[in-house]
C-alpha cells in the first residue's frame, strides 16, 4: 500500500495553523527527520517480532 507523502509547502501550512511558522525549506527537513524516524522505528519493531 502506498500513502501519499506530505508535501513541504502542506507541512509548513499545516504548522501554521498550529502556529509553528517555518519556511518551506525547514519543513522539508522536518518531514525527511520524521521519516527517517518512522524507518527506524518500524525496523526496531519488526526485528523485536522476528525474534520472538
Amino acid at each position: 500500500m502506498q500513502m501519499d507523502k506530505i508535501r513541504p509547502e502542506k507541512a509548513a501550512e499545516m504548522l501554521k495553523q498550529k502556529g509553528v511558522e517555518v519556511t518551506v525549506e525547514q519543513a522539508a527537513f522536518i518531514l525527511e527527520f520524521l521519516r527517517k524516524l518512522a524507518n527506524i522505528i518500524v525496523a526496531q519493531h519488526l526485528e523485536k517480532q522476528r525474534k520472538q
